[in-house]
């Protein structure tokens, strides 16, 4: 553990101007006041359900929705047996916020010697003469006079910098508190490292118009790189390359926007390694989750072979062209040499259409699809942060309970609410019934 001295000695040395650059990256060239007070809060709990997180406005949920996701992984994955997971005391619930704060920290880092930065209050006394300033005259803190008056700590090592956390948890629950932790992460991942991962560095990662957080800054918070698509690995589109999710992720990712075939969300995002996933509409995001753990047991042999195919199948097509056959088996580490795909090419594609089928090629390769080990039903639970989209206006974890019947038992879907044709992304045939009918909104 660090000295007073030292600690004193890391707190003053604060880096050159890091939070004009932050704040051009983060906001582009103007700031709107209106949609910076919207992102202007702390990260504070609901009354009403000990460990759900409030957003108070609209715009924020690219950080306290995946900040939740991470909330509830440590919640629910804790070693220590709970009797009850949704009364949790004050002390836990801090050491869980935590948790989740600092493993959003060590995802971002691009190495293991990186140093973390903490952005934080200049002058605790400066800024309540300032807010009291903005209260007597109906208003909040200035975008102008909240960044003049912050400073950025570095920490070179592990243990420093998590009693500094620690230490200085309360201004990231105050006013202000989640911008001061998305300035940190960024400083922690490195500008310039950021730059090299969004597809375009020149637009800003919160629009300026209407407040909301861009894939990059969502993506940032639940894999630690900021790239700008939601697909697997890398696409080369007309010679550019765009760079998508390069490992299977803690936290999934749905959205409706590939309800609607605007985007393509892959694997690594939609077969996450808890089952927690972050809930996208057009304008926010929600969090849905179970105990159920059999929705993220390890990738079969067969699922693998189709991820693997889909990768190769660009455009989401459902056939590649016979000229990657080679490289789809080599990847699979299968037969390749010319000879036996040559043999593959003609069997497949009988026609000599140029293409091969995919469902043609799993019935060649993986014939056997494993029998399903999900239950018939199981519990599962949805959060959204805006009071205005709660039941009752209360914050709260929706409870219900869900099936995902076999698509060759099932004769007719059910009408789908916006929420369950997002998660028909993943799972074609779920269906959900809500306590009290009451359906939980994406919005």
């Amino acid at each position: 553990m660090a000295s007073t001295s030292q600690q004193q000695a890391q707190e003053t040395n604060v880096v050159s101007n890091p939070v004009d650059l932050v704040k051009s990256l983060i906001w582009g060239n103007t700031l709107d006041e209106n949609v910076f007070a919207r992102w202007c809060q702390g990260f504070t709990f609901s009354e009403d359900e000990s460990m759900a997180l409030l957003q108070h406005e609209g715009g924020p949920c690219a950080i306290i929705a995946p900040m939740q996701a991470f909330l509830l992984k440590h919640l629910l994955t804790s070693p220590e047996p709970r009797e009850n997971w949704r009364l949790i005391e004050f002390e836990d619930r801090k050491r869980i916020l935590l948790q989740a704060m600092v493993e959003v920290f060590h995802s971002v880092r691009s190495n293991d010697g990186a140093p973390f930065h903490l952005v934080c209050h200049r002058d605790k006394q400066e800024l309540i003469i300032e807010s009291l300033a903005a209260q007597s005259s109906g208003g909040k803190v200035d975008s102008s006079s909240f960044h003049s008056n912050l400073r950025v700590n570095t920490y070179s090592s592990v243990e420093d910098f998590l009693e500094a956390l620690s230490r200085n948890l309360h201004y990231f629950t105050e006013d202000g508190g989640v911008l001061l932790f998305m300035y940190s992460i960024i400083l922690t991942k490195g500008i310039d490292n950021l730059k090299a991962e969004v597809q375009d560095p020149t637009e800003p990662l919160i629009d300026g118009t209407f407040g909301h957080g861009s894939q990059s800054l969502i993506n940032l918070m639940l894999t630690g790189r900021a790239v700008s698509n939601v697909f697997d690995l890398e696409k080369d589109v007309e010679g550019f390359k765009m760079q998508g999710i390069n490992q299977q992720s803690e936290i999934g990712f749905l959205t409706l926007l590939e309800n609607l075939r605007y985007c393509e969300v892959g694997s690594f995002l939609k077969c996450s390694r808890h089952p927690i996933w972050l809930l996208g509409s057009e304008t926010h995001l929600t969090v849905f989750f179970t105990k159920e753990l059999t929705l993220v047991a390890p990738e079969t042999v067969y699922q693998r072979a189709r991820r693997i195919f889909s990768n190769f199948d660009t455009e989401g097509s459902g056939f590649i062209s016979s000229i990657l056959l080679g490289d789809v088996l080599q990847e699979l580490e299968l037969v390749s040499i010319p000879e036996y795909v040559d043999i593959m090419k003609t069997k497949l594609d009988p026609d000599d259409t140029t293409i091969i089928l995919q469902n043609a090629f799993m019935e060649e390769f993986f014939p056997e699809e494993p029998e399903r080990t999900i239950p018939e039903r199981f519990p599962i639970f949805h959060y959204n942060g805006l009071k205005r989209s709660c039941a009752e206006g209360k914050v709260r974890f929706m409870e219900g309970r869900a099936s995902i019947p076999d698509p060759n038992d099932l004769t007719v879907l059910s009408e789908a609410t916006p929420l369950i044709s997002c998660l028909r992304t993943k799972w074609p045939t779920i269906d959900v019934q809500w306590d009290n009918d009451v359906n939980p909104s994406l919005n």
